[in-house]
């Protein structure tokens, strides 16, 4: 008999942990590999300048002599890929290691220098997946930040060079719900809307963001004889502050805003700490009106929020409009 039987669970995890450690070191050997060949791709190019159809026949060459032996990763499309690789990113010694190739490769197709950035640091700071880093780039989540925090912010919160001190610097904007495969043309309850995140509360807490944890599901509130259900109660690392979600399927009210307060005001006076923030609430509805927020609400209000969901993957001009508009709403100083 073993005298310690955790010796198999420990060896096993040293076995996991080597493997995960060696993939991403050789994965990031092929992205400095690919990147070098972009580099000299790009300065051979560079010594036919005089021929203006030098490059497309220095691609096509090196194809024809390259892709029999080492296969279909030197086809033109490839090596056309690793040239715009090293343009895009010319310095080796600011490329990830938390990125892999493929990482990069869903990067080359922005134009927009600042969206990049954004989507290399956050991936770097949350280790997300291709996967997971595909669907914050669908899903637009860079210009949806936008819609509430001007481009310095977002960007220096992904840096980590401030922690967000205002909930509109990490609560979205809309939110963007498609994981929960509910069809927005379909009538269902709001039970259904929270047991579809709670079934899927991974990607729900990857749409909410950096240092999100879930608390609680209808948590009960009991005053004098009345009880009351908070839906979803998370709690944010960053913001040092609990936040609970009210679910509505249908336009918000005022009164949805003063139950929501109600809840709120129970958080900071019952549950919170002293050490705490103020309990943010965000009420999660299928459509709002902006003037009925402003106007239910305090003015110096910064704890409740409104936040409408989209079950559908929003397009990005739909969002840049958006933007716009809001830009164009705000007062000038």
């Amino acid at each position: 008999m073993l005298s310690n039987p955790t010796i198999i669970t420990d060896i096993k995890s040293l076995i996991s942990n080597a493997r995960t450690s060696a993939i991403k070191a050789v994965d990031y050997q092929r992205t400095l590999l690919y990147w070098y060949i972009g580099e000299r791709i790009f300065n051979e190019e560079q010594q036919g300048k005089d021929r203006a159809d030098y490059g497309e026949y220095l691609i096509k060459y090196l194809s024809e002599q390259l892709q029999p032996e080492f296969g279909s990763g030197f086809s033109v499309r490839q090596l056309e890929r690793y040239r715009q690789f090293y343009r895009t990113f010319p310095i080796a010694s600011t490329l990830r290691t938390q990125l892999s190739w493929s990482h990069y490769k869903l990067l080359l197709g922005f134009d927009n220098e600042d969206k990049r950035e954004y989507y290399i640091a956050e991936t770097a700071k949350n280790n997300w997946s291709v996967r997971q880093m595909e669907r914050q780039i669908n899903s637009q989540l860079y210009e949806r930040l936008l819609l509430s925090n001007d481009k310095e912010s977002v960007l220096a919160v992904a840096r980590n060079e401030v922690l967000p001190t205002h909930p509109n610097e990490i609560i979205k904007d809309p939110m963007v719900l498609e994981f929960l495969g509910l069809k927005r043309e379909s009538a269902y309850y709001e039970k259904d809307l929270e047991q579809a995140i709670i079934t899927h509360l991974q990607d729900f807490l990857l749409e909410l963001g950096n240092g999100f944890s879930f608390v609680a599901r209808q948590k009960r509130i009991h005053l004098e004889g009345d009880d009351f259900f908070v839906d979803l109660v998370f709690y944010n690392r960053m913001l040092q502050s609990f936040v609970i979600f009210e679910i509505k399927t249908h336009k918000l009210t005022h009164e949805d805003l003063g139950q929501l307060q109600m809840y709120v005001n129970y958080f900071d006076r019952v549950e919170k700490l002293p050490h705490e923030k103020p309990t943010i609430g965000v009420l999660l509805c299928a459509d709002k009106n902006n003037a009925v927020v402003k106007f239910s609400l305090p003015e110096e209000n910064k704890t409740i929020l409104a936040s409408q969901y989209e079950l559908i993957l929003p397009s990005e001009e739909q969002l840049l409009n958006e933007i716009k508009k809001e830009f164009n709403n705000k007062p000038n100083h």
